[in-house]
């Protein structure tokens, strides 16, 4: 596999650093600012935008696109580097449109949606017009596995009612979300992976309840990590997507691609987190020698640079394998990068905490937040138990037909 990058990519990514330089990390205290006083968005955000787009920074992940709809189509292996550059900034992927869920949500209406539904919804979250939610997580079962979900999509004539209790929907408190893509069951007696649909829910539908933003860790996202109750909620038969019992097979789609955005921007935010245990390691003395002159700081910026250059291999060979493959053939790369990248993340971030001492827990450095932000994704989109678990069953099952191999290697 050649990982080199094209020049298409090359020449996108210097693009990109320069206007991560230009425009948003001037703008890092401002943001931080803005959303402590409770304007959200942000007043610069929509002129960030608008200045984005017009350098054809824009949907720079959908490699489905038609003519005339915006953005680049590039492929997942192409978008990998550049989401790792705008990983670095938490607020930034929404300034290229570029932002999850949104992006899955685009994908999905791209892949599965009618042409009534794109003109009405994917093409304004094309255009970075509104905002959108995916309500599949629920408090009361263990929704990693979605056949667990109990919500309920019932038919009512030319209708579908709704209920149940979904939590963490990401986008749920952001002032442009227009819409959830709900995940409930609309026949609960169907075969385990036929009983899930998805459906169109707008916003303000009578019935939808925002109950709460959820702190993660005590930190709290503007946008929300929301809990929403949907209380009878009827939306029109239209607005269901694909064909009933597709969800599962539509969330399996989804959730390949933005697996990999997920762990590239995880690998943007740890390579912050090094560069800042490597800045404070050569200002801070202790003892009479500067930090990285101390055996232990020094091992944790070794294996820092490792396990990132490791992690991002890993997250660019499943991006290989998913565009030549498709999201089944890339499974087991896509449940490992979904388990080491987080957890990368995570180290990184507590060696370079432990580093700046108390500052580095404080909100004087981003450290806190991107430890969170690791913490946090190791239970979004599926806890590392079941990933790992998954992994182990597709090993067990390849290596099955050469178990009699093994025998040659014993000294009996």
């Amino acid at each position: 596999m050649d990982f080199n990058y094209s020049r298409r990519v090359e020449a996108l990514r210097q693009q990109l650093w320069q206007f991560m330089d230009e425009y948003i990390l001037p703008r890092l205290g401002a943001w931080r600012a803005e959303v402590a006083a409770g304007q959200y968005p942000v007043s610069f955000m929509e002129d960030l935008k608008t200045l984005a787009r017009d350098e054809g920074l824009w949907n720079l992940f959908l490699p489905t696109l038609k003519d005339g709809e915006p953005g680049t189509r590039l492929s997942n292996l192409e978008y990998a580097p550049l989401a790792e550059i705008m990983g670095r900034v938490p607020w930034a992927p929404e300034v290229f449109n570029c932002n999850a869920p949104d992006t899955g949500n685009m994908e999905v209406l791209h892949l599965f949606g009618t042409e009534a539904q794109k003109a009405r919804w994917l093409a304004p979250l094309l255009a970075g017009e509104t905002r959108s939610a995916f309500a599949m997580t629920e408090p009361d079962t263990s929704s990693s596995d979605a056949s667990n979900i109990q919500c309920a999509i019932r038919a009512d004539g030319d209708h579908y009612l709704i209920n149940g209790r979904k939590w963490f929907i990401t986008n749920a408190h952001h002032p442009h979300c227009a819409f959830f893509i709900v995940m409930g069951k609309t026949d609960p007696d169907a075969d385990k992976y036929r009983q899930q649909s998805m459906v169109i829910v707008p916003i303000d539908a009578d019935g939808v309840e925002i109950v709460r933003n959820i702190p993660t860790l005590n930190h709290v996202s503007p946008e929300g990590h929301s809990e929403v109750l949907f209380r009878n909620v009827r939306v029109p038969r239209e607005n269901l997507i694909a064909g009933e019992g597709d969800g599962f097979l539509i969330a399996q789609a989804r959730l390949g691609p933005g697996r990999v955005h997920h762990c590239m921007r995880a690998i943007g935010m740890a390579e912050v987190a090094l560069e800042l245990l490597v800045a404070r390691s050569q200002e801070r003395k202790t003892f009479g020698r500067y930090l990285h002159q101390h055996g232990a700081v020094a091992g944790w910026i070794a294996h820092s640079r490792m396990e990132i250059e490791q992690a991002r291999l890993l997250v660019l060979k499943t991006a290989a394998l998913l565009d030549d493959r498709g999201p089944q053939g890339a499974r087991k790369e896509v449940a490992m990068i979904k388990v080491v990248a987080p957890n990368v993340l995570s180290r990184v971030a507590d060696r370079a905490m432990q580093t700046w001492g108390a500052m580095g827990v404080s909100p004087d450095t981003p450290l806190a937040d991107l430890y969170t932000a690791g913490r946090v994704l190791r239970l979004a989109d599926g806890p590392d138990e079941v990933h790992l678990h998954s992994v182990a069953r597709q090993e067990l099952k390849q290596q099955q037909a050469q178990l009699d191999r093994v025998s040659a290697y014993l000294a009996l």
